[in-house]
């Protein structure tokens, strides 16, 4: 069973890595604007999923409780690769807020690098919503 765990969790890495390169060549052609509110946007979804029972399984059908991985990734996913701005950044929200909640605190070395490049993009939308901010409020007083 040890075995048969340890192929699914490699399967389940590189399939994550793999759509995380999309994801990731698509943040990077968003203008400022659309960061700031994918920066909101994956905010929201991960705190969504922290309310539900299972929060790797947001974005998952209900009866499909008892599967290895649930759908949400894929939902994302094809979400992603739309020609909808809107439609884009909540497919790139929930897949992060997903692969967040699935690879935290994962035993599995072949998930981790997916946790940490989550986090990565996190910290870096940070600062960007930020420095926006500051700019609207400076924009507000003058």
């Amino acid at each position: 069973m040890s075995i048969f765990t340890r192929v699914i969790a490699s399967v389940r890495g590189y399939q994550l890595s793999r759509q995380f390169a999309v994801i990731e060549r698509s943040i990077q052609t968003l203008p400022q604007t659309a960061l700031i509110k994918l920066e909101t946007l994956l905010k929201a979804e991960i705190a969504r999923a922290e309310q539900c029972e299972f929060p790797h399984l947001y974005g998952t059908p209900p009866g499909q409780r008892y599967v290895p991985w649930g759908q949400g990734t894929q939902t994302g996913f094809e979400r992603v690769q739309s020609d909808n701005l809107e439609v884009r950044l909540r497919g790139m929200a929930l897949w992060l807020a997903v692969v967040f909640h699935e690879t935290r605190d994962s035993p599995y070395a072949n998930l981790q690098p997916q946790q940490r490049a989550v986090l990565r993009v996190l910290r870096e939308l940070k600062p960007v919503a930020a420095r926006t901010t500051k700019a609207q409020e400076w924009m507000a007083t003058a």
